[in-house]
């Protein structure tokens, strides 16, 4: 977080941080980025595992559209919408699963017009593998931290994150991206 504020000696220069003085409690704006820090500890360390299990080209945006195809598969347009961007960027990210042999594309057999993108038996395998080591991980953050604390902390992010929006896969949306 040094980044974010300037420090010289212990002592906070940032003005809008030092207007907080005598304000009790942690500034607001350490819960995002710790939030995004657990975040991002948990999907390095998931794909350093994923890389030493046989899948060294998944990408965290890979996972993301895999939960967009689902079990039943989907078109572009589909993932697209599910991911919060364009046919076009949500084709990419296809291409590049399709390149990697975690997807490919089948005919829809609702709509002969229509092509589904599916996982393919690798893609399977990414997901599964991926669930294990999640629990992995989970289990490491209750060896350090405790099942209560977690379970707690769990709990409590429940209570304030909305449901409609707990498992929401569109994150590129609100990070920018097309």
């Amino acid at each position: 977080m040094d980044n974010m504020v300037d420090h010289v000696v212990g002592e906070n220069v940032n003005q809008v941080v030092d207007s907080r003085k005598g304000v009790p409690d942690t500034p607001g704006y350490e819960l995002p980025l710790l939030l995004f820090g657990g975040f991002r500890t948990l999907i390095d360390r998931l794909h350093a595992r994923l890389a030493d299990e046989g899948h060294p080209d998944m990408r965290p945006a890979h996972g993301f559209a895999m939960q967009a195809i689902g079990v039943h598969g989907a078109t572009a347009s589909d993932i697209g919408r599910r991911l919060g961007v364009s046919k076009q960027a949500a084709g990419k990210t296809v291409d590049r699963l399709l390149a990697a042999g975690y997807a490919e594309r089948a005919d829809d057999p609702a709509d002969a017009r229509r092509k589904l993108v599916r996982l393919t038996p690798h893609g399977y395998d990414a997901l599964a593998r991926s669930a294990a080591i999640f629990d992995d991980l989970r289990a490491e953050w209750i060896a350090a931290l405790g099942g209560d604390r977690v379970r707690d902390m769990e709990a409590a992010l429940r209570n304030v994150v909305p449901a409609e929006t707990a498992f929401r896969l569109d994150a590129t949306s609100w990070l920018g991206a097309p």
